[in-house]
């Protein structure tokens, strides 16, 4: 057996001011998380991508020299990059970049604004659930017992009504609009919150800090809002990120259906049914609504599936 002689080995002494140092930063949950998120570069593009469409969507309407339902009656059906010749443009220069549909309005403003519209009533609706899931599944998920069995057969029971029952009952009692939109798919959407909360309740209840609280006399409540909810925090941003598409899809399915949002205000979902009866002749006006909801329900879904992966303590490494 090999030995190794001792005059080899130095004495190098200790180090007392830095030996109980810590040698990586120091860094909370969401900083790692953060991190982590850079460094996936298709959902870091796909952030800027969404955080460009509602820019635009906001903005570019406001800056465009014509409006959404203004007609060029001399225009109709007009390609990519047509040149107005409207006499009440004389001289302006101004040119329609998408071109102009049926009815001689301009496509560029429509696709914008019509884009304003769907995600307002995305988020306003995906708004609606989390607020809903969130007392809900909060409220069954702590209490347990009874309560949270009746609780989950009523869910049960909201999960079987079809949404599109939903929106055409409301229709024949309240007008066409936004509003109408956002309450059908808040009252038969949160289910999916509800049960998704519910559960990380079930989970984080038992742990040491939720005893603690309740064993220096906390409230139900307290310790709902101010410590579960919190710490399942990560999972319900993946499922609000995921379902944001889900709304918009569903505004645009609607709309393209005539139950939608009333003409002539525009969303995707109406340029897609004014889009399709010209499809033959004129493919460009369907492909522009449909190519905006396809790139925008693609970035949120991509962009999901990279928070999920970030806010994954298990894929630390």
């Amino acid at each position: 057996m090999a030995t190794i002689e001792k005059s080899r080995f130095e004495w190098i002494g200790s180090d007392p001011e830095n030996r109980e140092g810590i040698a990586r930063a120091s860094i909370t949950y969401w900083q790692d998380a953060l991190n982590r998120l850079k460094k996936n570069k298709v959902a870091v593009v796909c952030f800027f991508l969404i955080c460009i469409i509602i820019l635009t969507c906001v903005l570019l309407p406001f800056f465009s020299p014509f409006s959404s339902n203004e007609q060029h009656l001399k225009e109709f059906n007009q390609g990519f990059f047509t040149k107005c010749t409207d006499d009440r443009y004389a001289g302006e220069g101004h040119i329609h970049i998408f071109g102009t549909d049926s009815l001689g309005r301009d496509l560029f403003t429509r696709a914008f604004e019509g884009g304003r519209v769907s995600l307002i009533i995305a988020f306003a609706a995906v708004a609606v659930n989390l607020v809903i899931g969130l007392i809900y599944g909060g409220i069954s998920g702590y209490i347990g017992g009874m309560v949270d069995v009746i609780m989950m057969r009523i869910v049960e029971i909201i999960n079987g009504i079809p949404y599109l029952i939903v929106v055409i009952l409301l229709l024949m009692v309240m007008p066409k609009g936004i509003f109408t939109l956002v309450i059908a798919y808040g009252i038969t959407s949160w289910t999916g919150m509800a049960r998704l909360v519910r559960g990380q309740i079930l989970q984080l209840k038992s742990q040491e800090f939720v005893v603690a609280a309740e064993a220096m006399g906390a409230k139900a409540s307290r310790i709902i809002a101010r410590h579960l909810i919190p710490n399942a925090l990560s999972v319900i941003i993946i499922n609000i990120t995921m379902a944001i598409p889900g709304a918009i899809f569903t505004e645009a399915f609607l709309s393209y259906l005539g139950l939608g949002v009333p003409v002539p205000q525009p969303s995707w979902g109406v340029l897609a049914q004014d889009g399709q009866m010209h499809f033959m002749v004129y493919p460009y006006q369907l492909l522009i609504p449909a190519g905006f909801i396809s790139v925008t329900m693609l970035s949120f879904n991509l962009l999901g599936d990279g928070l999920r992966d970030a806010l994954d303590p298990r894929l630390r490494r």
